[in-house]
């Protein structure tokens, strides 16, 4: 006898899977290197202090 499956369960795992490739390939095409996010993060850094500096206290 032939193996029964709820048809709902694998259209569902197949576009879970199709999803899973997508974002793999968006990953890889939009994400950041590692140098891109440590750029990032000490121009962020760069930022808040400027701002901190130029704050009057009253």
């Amino acid at each position: 006898m032939a193996e029964l499956i709820n048809l709902n369960k694998a259209r569902k795992a197949k576009a879970r899977a199709a999803g899973k490739t997508q974002a793999a390939e968006n990953r890889v095409r939009f994400g950041q290197t590692k140098g891109g996010k440590a750029v990032a993060r000490l121009d962020a850094e760069r930022a808040r202090r400027d701002l901190e500096g130029k704050k009057r206290e009253d």
